[in-house]
């Protein structure tokens, strides 16, 4: 895959992870990376929203428990502001007692609970990453 791998990233899709602690958005990044995926990484949620309004991602893989800025309000931030396409964002959590339906009302479109299992989460991305392809297979 040595002779490949330059084409498939110059031409991946690009998530960007955010994550307070650079653990966690490491070990996504290296998981991400290595199925072919371009990755940018925030640390916090001012960050991310930087990084989102300076290159839109196709995906925000966003740490619901942040200082500073939750996941739920930068989820929120994302949806209210009218120049940033729609992005798909899947809210990560350690936090048992978090209800999905409160990401789905801040405007997320799915929920992945740590300790993260890597398969399904790779499955969710591509689920909803492939609709885009199969609209505008250019991109």
């Amino acid at each position: 895959m040595t002779g490949l791998s330059s084409e498939i990233t110059s031409q991946a899709d690009c998530i960007l992870v955010v994550d307070d602690l650079a653990d966690n958005s490491f070990l996504l990044q290296t998981v991400l990376e290595s199925e072919g995926y371009k990755v940018e990484v925030a640390a916090s949620g001012q960050a991310a929203l930087d990084k989102i309004a300076e290159h839109p991602p196709e995906l925000v893989l966003l740490d619901v428990m942040m200082p500073q800025m939750d996941g739920f309000e930068v989820t929120r931030q994302i949806r209210q502001n009218p120049l940033i396409p729609f992005i798909p964002i899947l809210l990560v959590t350690g936090y048992s007692g978090l209800m999905p339906a409160e990401g789905f009302d801040a405007g997320a479109d799915g929920f992945v609970r740590k300790p993260i299992d890597f398969e399904h989460l790779l499955h969710q991305i591509k689920a909803i990453l492939q609709p885009k392809h199969l609209i505008d297979p250019c991109v």
